[in-house]
């Protein structure tokens, strides 16, 4: 990996870790370990956005996360989040989000919130990976309810880096705003019955109660789901810079996991789940089951 990915990288994590204060270009720089105007180009060549775009748009979408789940002040968020005076912060998300922070507050609409994706797990991904040091991968049952599940079709995609290169990485920023049953956005695998013509089996949503009546983001599509069984398969915590052989080392132990031991076997009918790559949780896949025939 180059040393100019891994500068970007140690900038984004800088404004991560100081968010709520004043970064200024020379602090990245002493982060990226080159000059202000390098590390401003390299900012900018790798992310497609300059460091006060980046840092204005990543404040905002936490910000709208604090007022729909804390109930945070205007005030309070405004000037918690570095924002210099309360009129700019309601400009800015205004211009963001196309609605002010108080009219959110009293009423969260799904909104395009920014993710961060790290530079340097872009690049993770091209480079090949043995799987060493095999941990161990812990096996739960979980029980979903009837729900409904807000997605984003794509068009042949059967996993995530296909998916983003069809629909684009915006999609979960526009999940996250959105509240859901088990507390974060998911990936699908859907079933040939789940499908719509013409669309990808892999897909990103958001878990709703069943009788969930409220927006749905234009271009999403709503399905329904029954009740169902599921094993969670849960890897060990891993740095994110391993993400890729944590994915590998669970998926491994789900290849060769028989679920006749349990009383079970696959459910066909029901989507396969992901949850997103978390080092400190572990990475997680959720496969549906049902009761074996007596």
């Amino acid at each position: 990996m180059t040393q100019q990915i891994e500068a970007v990288q140690r900038m984004q994590d800088y404004i991560e870790q100081h968010l709520a204060g004043e970064i200024t270009p020379a602090d990245l720089a002493r982060a990226a370990l080159f000059s202000p105007w390098y590390a401003y180009r390299l900012f900018r060549r790798h992310t497609g956005l300059t460091p006060a775009d980046y840092i204005r748009r990543l404040r905002l979408s936490r910000s709208a996360l604090r007022l729909r789940d804390e109930g945070c002040r205007i005030t309070d968020v405004a000037f918690e989040l570095g924002f210099g005076s309360v009129d700019g912060y309601q400009r800015a998300f205004f211009r963001a989000f196309g609605c002010n922070p108080g009219e959110y507050a009293a009423k969260p609409v799904p909104l395009c919130l920014f993710v961060p994706y790290g530079v340097r797990y872009r690049e993770l991904r091209k480079e090949p990976k043995k799987m060493e040091n095999v941990k161990t991968v812990f096996v739960q049952r979980v029980e979903k309810p009837a729900r409904k599940v807000i997605l984003k079709r794509g068009v042949k995609a059967r996993d995530y880096f296909a998916y983003c290169e069809e629909v684009g990485c915006d999609v979960w920023g526009t999940l996250t705003s959105m509240k859901s049953l088990c507390g974060e956005p998911v990936c699908l695998w859907l079933t040939p019955e789940q499908r719509a013509p013409g669309t990808s089996e892999y897909v990103q949503g958001v878990e709703t109660a069943e009788d969930y009546d409220g927006p749905v983001p234009e271009g999403f599509d709503v399905i329904r789901l029954p009740a169902a069984e599921y094993l969670m398969f849960q890897g060990e915590p891993f740095a994110e810079a391993d993400y890729c052989e944590a994915i590998g080392q669970v998926r491994g132990a789900i290849e060769k996991y028989d679920p006749a031991c349990l009383g079970y076997v696959w459910d066909g009918a029901n989507p396969r789940i992901q949850l997103e790559p978390v080092g400190d949780r572990g990475y997680i896949e959720l496969l549906p089951v049902r009761p074996a025939e007596r």
